[in-house]
């Protein structure tokens, strides 16, 4: 069979299919027909993801007492289908994970709550707001169940309460009101399951990129299809997926053929220089701009945890809180000292980490950081320890962000666009990489972190005292990273 050719057998439909084709359907087809092909492997990320929206979903039936779970393997369809019939004639409150067929489609329904006249649909999703993806899924379930005969008043996202702070601030989820643009939404997708099966028993389909490839969300075959060239207008600084398909739209395809009179945010016509040019550009501006660099320096990075369910007091779904720090500060002449702290157990990890914090900054007149991330963290850390809130204020004034010195003043043809600490770093300071470290990103150290605070247990000994020294060793490379930026940057002023 060649390679771009579909099986000849029928193929199913489900509620994650769907979704994905009315994204695209190259990616359904890819998805459906290349199960095993590498883009597809949730990595870390990924799978931290899947199993904290599990635990959502878990979670959410709880607040249905006296429901009947639909406990069956996933594969089999039949038997789910079968279960889901029987439970629907019990005077069960709720049913979860209840299954139906229709038009060559499965779904599971999260929650079929039962009311006196019929049912309300209620997809949960662990996002903290509804948003409009949201409706293409509910749709789907609500046509399916009509083609079974199952009456729903009134569709529903359950969400987690963006308001909610641990431990009972709020309830930790939302119920939102989505039956009008579902039944506004609904009229399409008979329509829809039909071109997707289509497209599921043809060849691959030759769909052009846009902004359906960055939305809702990144499509993991985004590199089968769009040019890696840093000429693609793709890597223009600051342009966004969006405005990358507007140019495209216009035909202007690569950074070489934007018009010159199109009007740039400095930054990128700097880039489109450097790139004409095949060269470093550096503006006379550096120096001055490196003046407040002069004092005492330390060098700061923080690396932090999001939970869907939040663990800590005052903390609310996916809100970010500090567990790690890295710092170096300058003792003379080319030399540093270094200190690393990452939390340990389950419990609130940020009045020990603010403590040690402040002890090993006091003797900096001003710390370097990248980007205002660390500010952000710092006046959460203020809200979360407001004993030491006039301490943590006097470091937060003492910051200075490195970031807008590199974007205001220098570019190099490899940043392709970006101003991120490891696109600047390699092309302006190649003998430092992160290419022997184990961790080398900050969402996978995120998650890394989580699960050495939260499920250690778990982890066996050996390799827990191994994590944790691949999370300082990255974190440090951080620090130690704008030590050398800061350094090249010195000798390119001068």
């Amino acid at each position: 069979m060649a390679k771009n050719s579909a099986p000849t057998r029928s193929h199913r439909l489900s509620k994650s299919r769907f979704v994905t084709g009315i994204q695209c359907h190259k990616l359904l087809w890819w998805t459906v027909h290349t199960p095993e092909a590498p883009e597809l492997q949730p990595d870390k990320v990924l799978q931290d993801l899947f199993n904290q929206g599990r635990q959502v979903g878990e979670l959410a039936r709880t607040r249905f007492p006296g429901g009947l779970l639909i406990d069956l393997p996933y594969r089999e369809y039949h038997a789910r289908i079968s279960a889901t019939r029987a439970a629907l004639q019990t005077e069960a409150p709720a049913i979860f994970e209840a299954c139906f067929e229709a038009d060559n489609t499965f779904v599971a329904v999260d929650v079929l709550e039962r009311t006196e006249s019929g049912f309300n649909l209620i997809e949960v999703k662990s996002a903290s707001q509804q948003k409009d993806e949201h409706i293409p899924d509910a749709a789907l379930q609500k046509h399916v169940l009509a083609a079974n005969d199952v009456e729903v008043q009134r569709t529903e996202i359950m969400h987690l309460n963006k308001e909610h702070r641990f431990p009972d601030e709020g309830d930790l989820f939302a119920r939102t009101d989505v039956t009008a643009p579902v039944e506004q939404f609904r009229g399409r997708v008979p329509a829809e399951i039909e071109r997707q099966l289509a497209t599921l028993n043809g060849p691959l389909p030759d769909t052009p990129i846009g902004r359906h490839c960055f939305e809702p969300r990144e499509c993991p075959f985004r590199k089968r299809c769009w040019p890696e060239s840093p000429n693609h207008i793709k890597k223009l600084y600051n342009v966004g997926a969006v405005r990358a398909c507007e140019y495209m739209q216009r035909g202007i395809h690569w950074i070489s053929d934007i018009p010159p009179e199109q009007k740039l945010p400095a930054a990128a016509i700097r880039q489109r220089k450097a790139m004409a040019e095949n060269c470093l550009i550096v503006e006379p501006t550096l120096a001055k701009a490196l003046e407040p660099f002069d004092e005492t320096l330390g060098f700061l990075d923080f690396e932090t945890v999001s939970r869907a369910i939040p663990v800590w007091p005052g903390t609310g779904p996916w809100k970010m809180s500090t567990a790690q720090f890295s710092y170096h500060e300058e003792v003379g002449a080319g030399s540093h000292w270094h200190v690393g702290y990452l939390a340990e157990g389950p419990h609130d990890a940020r009045p020990q980490l603010a403590r040690q914090l402040l002890e090993a900054t006091a003797g900096a007149k001003r710390i370097v950081m990248y980007s205002s991330f660390e500010r952000t963290m710092i006046r959460d850390l203020q809200r979360a320890v407001p004993e030491l809130e006039p301490a943590l204020l006097e470091l937060e004034n003492k910051l200075l962000d490195l970031l807008p010195v590199i974007r205001n003043h220098v570019y190099h043809p490899d940043f392709q666009g970006s101003f991120s600490l490891k696109f600047v770093l390699n092309p302006l300071v190649p003998e430092l990489t992160y290419d022997d470290l184990v961790i080398v990103d900050g969402r996978v150290a995120s998650v890394e972190i989580a699960r050495l605070l939260f499920v250690a247990h778990k982890i066996p000994l050996h390799e827990r005292d191994q994590l944790r020294q691949d999370l300082l060793d990255y974190c440090e490379r951080d620090t130690w990273a704008m030590v050398m930026l800061l350094r090249r940057l010195r000798e390119l002023a001068a």
